[in-house]
């Protein structure tokens, strides 16, 4: 399964600076250092887009999608005077697809490793769903020391299976089940599955766009990843943050109810904030773009 892209950074031409009110914060900061390729310890190439100047976001992408999912908060946040780093996991998107590394340890050192390749500091880490796990992990793993805040946008965390002192969480037998039909017809249960991730005035242009992203993740690497996430429990990690976290939950996610992650993981994080969007799906990065972008941009220059 191994796969090897030519890499390359940015979401496009280079960033034409920051507007009015990021500059300040450009000016104070060395240069950024900018490289084409990132390695994970195994030597796994991890593509990066990298876009903008002026204080550092990195972004997680969600299970099963690619760092384009978020083009919509790049281009906001970009234009607000921020650097955005969004990066393809392993297997995923133009990273390579080695056979081993599935599991939430190295997921968490691929981060690390898209962070110190970056030499970044005081940075904000964000991640969707999986990815919001994957930014849990690194925090309980490696630390904080780098970091300035974390944002979780309907984060699958802090544990999904049921387990005697876990009974909201569903029983393997059901993540069985799901991972059944992935291995026996992955494409069919995407679009058996894909409206509930959105709402209806969705654009079918913005619904098939990320249906197409789920659709080039391999089913064997769909599966390694999601028993990943399903079998690590990260509330210990939950206790370990020490910098401001921001939650993002929709009332209507099916894919992760709030009940069973978004309150907990806010309450198992010392001072977190949970917002919550009446009516939102999983999708609400792109459903309710505009109020997630500014949310974000008002968490971060808080």
């Amino acid at each position: 399964m191994q796969r090897r892209q030519i890499l390359a950074t940015g979401f496009g031409l280079a960033a034409l600076g920051a507007v009015a009110g990021g500059s300040a914060a450009v000016a104070a900061r060395p240069a950024p250092r900018r490289v084409n390729e990132i390695r994970a310890k195994d030597g796994a190439r991890l593509f990066h887009r990298d876009w903008g100047e002026g204080p550092a976001i990195v972004f997680a992408a969600s299970w099963a999608l690619s760092s384009e999912m978020w083009a919509y908060q790049v281009a906001h946040l970009s234009e607000a005077g921020f650097r955005c780093i969004a990066f393809d996991r392993r297997g995923h998107g133009r990273s390579d697809a080695p056979a081993t590394g599935y599991d939430m340890d190295t997921f968490a050192d691929d981060l690390q490793s898209v962070i110190e390749t970056l030499d970044l500091r005081e940075v904000i880490l964000v991640g969707h769903s999986a990815g919001g796990a994957e930014v849990v992990r690194y925090l309980g793993r490696h630390g904080t020391t780098r970091v300035h805040k974390a944002v979780l946008i309907a984060p699958v965390t802090p544990y999904l299976l049921h387990t005697a002192d876990n009974p909201n969480g569903a029983p393997q037998a059901y993540f069985d089940a799901t991972m059944a039909q992935w291995a026996l017809d992955f494409p069919k249960w995407v679009y058996d599955n894909t409206p509930p991730f959105f709402t209806s005035e969705t654009s079918p242009g913005m619904v098939a766009w990320l249906r197409d992203q789920l659709l080039t993740t391999p089913a064997p690497v769909a599966i390694a990843t999601m028993r990943a996430v399903i079998g690590k429990d990260l509330r210990p990690d939950l206790a370990k943050i020490d910098r401001p976290v921001l939650v993002m939950h929709g009332t209507k996610d099916v894919s992760a109810p709030i009940e069973i992650t978004g309150r907990p993981t806010a309450a198992g994080i010392r001072g977190a904030e949970l917002k919550v969007y009446d009516s939102a799906p999983h999708g609400l990065f792109v459903t309710h773009m505009a109020q997630i972008n500014r949310d974000l941009e008002a968490f971060i220059r808080a």
